[in-house]
């Protein structure tokens, strides 16, 4: 019977597959469109596998990570489903063959592993990617900086610093200028930017230009402002992360080479007591 059951899971799961993996064709009408095409606004048969909560925090790891709309919140539900059901056939198989209780136990934790796989794997996707954009976002600055005392323009600046920079922060920036050459004022392209991201130290650039602006102050004067403390806080960020190593390394060392390193030399001392002793 499990045999049976574990057949017509498989059976079903090659459409499926097929399913999931068929790219959502975009929308002809834009960039703005195509966003709008992955949103989690949009209709889904397939909303019942997970909480509203749950599809929006997919839905904004998708945009942190810039797969919008080349993997919509519909796709990769498809793909839990479609991963579900997988682990759930090869968990159906792996009983049929010995129906013991650990394997029950594995079977039922390979479908939560294929079940939530998505999602981490998009959320980890979004991760790196926000913290590339932390990374690159001091040198970028300093290119900004660079430019506007050579006396370009804020936006020319920064058009420039995304044209010759590689990277998340690179698409971000020349993005903000697109939005800006289309129509969106000034404040309207930067409150974008800092809702595309999850980067504080950007969002507190983004308010920092948008005052500038608002009040008049030297956009140079706060660009190289903003530049120098976010290179001390870079700075910062890797000194505390130097300062974690000895605790990071602690646990591994004491259950993984501390053992390995008391039975290479203490190993045969007690083999020769224990031979001693056996022969008095």
């Amino acid at each position: 019977m499990l045999t049976v059951l574990a057949a017509v899971l498989l059976a079903a799961a090659v459409p499926l597959v097929v399913y999931a993996v068929v790219p959502v064709r975009a929308p002809a009408g834009g960039r703005e469109d195509a966003d709008a095409a992955g949103r989690a606004d949009g209709p889904s048969p397939l909303r019942f596998l997970a909480t509203p909560a749950a599809v929006e925090r997919l839905d904004r790891s998708l945009q942190l990570a810039n797969l919008l709309p080349r993997w919509s919140v519909h796709r990769v539900l498809r793909a839990k489903l479609v991963a579900t059901l997988v682990a759930l056939a090869v968990g159906t198989l792996l009983v049929a063959a010995d129906p013991q209780p650990w394997r029950f136990l594995v079977g039922i934790a390979l479908a939560g592993i294929a079940y939530l796989a998505p999602d981490l794997l998009v959320a980890s996707r979004a991760r790196e990617r926000q913290d590339r954009i932390q990374r690159e976002l001091p040198d970028a600055l300093d290119q900004v900086t660079i430019a506007i005392e050579a006396g370009l323009g804020l936006e020319t600046a920064i058009a420039r610093a995304g044209q010759y920079g590689t990277g998340p922060l690179a698409e971000e920036l020349t993005r903000t200028i697109q939005d800006m050459r289309v129509g969106f004022s000034r404040k309207d392209a930067w409150l974008a930017l800092a809702g595309r991201t999850d980067v504080a130290d950007l969002r507190r650039f983004a308010r920092a230009i948008m005052q500038a602006d608002q009040y008049g102050v030297s956009i140079a004067h706060v660009v190289r402002t903003q530049a120098k403390e976010l290179r001390g806080k870079r700075r910062q960020r890797a000194e505390e992360k130097a300062m974690k190593v000895p605790v990071k390394i602690l646990f591994p060392l004491m259950f993984s080479i501390l053992p390995v390193l008391f039975i290479v030399v203490l190993g045969p001392g007690v083999l020769n007591l224990l031979t001693v002793l056996g022969t008095l």
